[in-house]
């Protein structure tokens, strides 16, 4: 066997036995040479061997990496079957009882909806506020009222064209958070008893908010790695009186899924044919793990029924509370809302987003975002993998920063939720996403936080708690 290539399976048995783990540094070529005493030649062909073989990434100025997702050894939950059909919300109550206690810093976040603060530009984003604050132009406490900061909805245009898809600016609406942008969109679409349908499981906010506004809903199943069945929807489109669908394509929570690009445009195809409008929750896409960012589903909008809700919450700057939505067809409605209700976003905040995304280190920040979100999952996993009993399933997302675990039958995630909480530990259990409070031995893990030692040490311990429960 040539000398390359028995460098190459040492360096693959080190990976494998988990010595060089996931999204840590290879020793340089120079170094390499002096540990193995062999060629510069000799460490590049190894390295080469093993870039092709999938272990292992090259990072332009930084060198070689282990490649952050290595396999999947355990099996993925299947697709959901969701109980009944349609349903009036009563889940306020539950959901603030279970997430109103993680709010304490020393609680291990697993639990969290957000990722660590530290993860972003905060200071150079508060040199752009300060500067944008000291240059406030008084006119601008009319100009910028809604549809908002004129500079922002045009970085925000290019970024969109970016992606293949054209928005005009005169479609974009500034929100405060996406939240108030779904918020906004549903008032726009629905009345009090109207019916949407939301895929199963769902993040809750849509049901909070969905609830607030007195609607029923009708939850459709879908895949923890596909996302929302079509055939289901579509169904459900034809035997009910559905006025808008609130859904998550891309790495969805709390599964993680993503609908792939022909899907999306099937999908699009289906909100035209029955001509019910798409209020689509997309604050993750920025966080995809691979090279290229999933298709935006405005790329295919040509009807306006895609009411396109994102933020910065996740991407860039949480706590702004600034996001966005690119409303097609429905942008004057979701104006005239924004103005009746919250009048406008914080000026100040909108011009200084606008200037830090017109100087250009945006596309940086989410290079260097992703590949910390990347190494993270795969840490969480392998931990979930060694520490968790038999029988449990595990959803791998491309993107965001959630896992979707299955656990074995019998197990009480809410049982669970308070155990570990008594132990300075928050999970999100999974009956806060659903309409009906099913997905009872389902849970919800967020990797965004880098604290990988006390993670592990928190992961262990679940582990021994879902044992207790077996």
């Amino acid at each position: 066997m040539s000398r390359y290539r028995e460098l190459a399976d040492h360096t693959a048995q080190l990976i494998a036995q988990g010595i060089i783990r996931p999204g840590e540094r290879l020793p340089s070529v120079r170094k390499a040479c002096r540990i193995h005493a062999v060629s510069p030649i000799t460490v590049t062909q190894a390295y080469y061997l093993l870039e092709n073989r999938g272990l292992i990434e090259a990072r332009p100025k930084s060198g070689y990496f282990v490649r952050a997702r290595l396999g999947r050894t355990l099996p993925e939950p299947e697709m959901t079957h969701p109980v009944g059909g349609e349903t009036d919300l009563q889940v306020s109550d539950f959901i603030f009882q279970i997430l109103d206690s993680v709010r304490d810093p020393s609680i291990v976040p697993l639990g969290s909806s957000f990722p660590s603060a530290h993860l972003y530009p905060l200071d150079k984003l508060g040199r752009f506020l300060a500067h944008a604050a000291r240059r406030l132009d008084p006119l601008a406490t009319v100009t910028d009222l809604p549809p908002g900061n004129e500079e922002l909805r045009r970085q925000l245009a290019l970024r969109y064209l970016a992606h293949g898809a054209s928005v005009s600016p005169q479609e974009i609406v500034i929100t405060s958070g996406a939240m108030e942008g779904l918020n906004l969109c549903l008032q726009a679409v629905t009345r009090p008893g109207d019916l949407i349908a939301v895929e199963s499981p769902t993040f809750y906010a849509g049901l909070q908010a969905s609830e607030r506004l007195g609607l029923r809903v009708i939850e459709i199943p879908s895949h923890p790695r596909e996302g929302v069945n079509l055939n289901a929807l579509e169904d459900a489109l034809r035997h009910h009186p559905i006025k808008a669908c609130l859904l998550m394509l891309n790495f969805a929570n709390p599964t993680g899924s993503l609908v792939s690009d022909r899907h999306k445009r099937e999908l699009i195809a289906l909100q035209t044919r029955y001509q019910v409008p798409l209020i689509e929750d997309d604050v993750y896409a920025e966080l995809h793990f691979g090279n290229s960012a999933p298709m935006c589903s405005k790329a295919v909008d040509s009807d306006g029924l895609v009411m396109h809700v994102a933020s910065f919450s996740k991407c860039l700057a949480p706590g702004y509370r600034l996001g966005w939505v690119a409303a097609g067809r429905y942008a004057r409605q979701i104006q005239r809302q924004k103005l009746s209700t919250s009048l406008a976003t914080t000026i100040p905040v909108q011009t200084a987003i606008a200037d830090y995304l017109k100087q250009g280190a945006f596309d940086n920040h989410l290079r260097q975002l992703r590949r910390r979100l990347a190494e993270q999952e795969a840490l969480l996993a392998a931990a979930v993998e060694h520490a968790f009993p038999p029988g449990i399933r595990l959803a791998r997302p491309q993107g965001g920063y959630f896992v979707w675990i299955e656990l074995p039958p019998g197990v009480d995630a809410l049982l669970l939720h308070r155990q570990a909480l008594e132990r300075g530990i928050s999970i999100a259990p999974g009956p806060i996403f659903s309409a009906k409070r099913e997905f009872g031995n389902y849970l919800r893990l967020n990797f965004g936080h880098p604290d990988a030692a006390r993670q592990a040490d928190a992961i262990a311990l679940l582990g021994q708690l879902i044992g207790q429960q077996l």
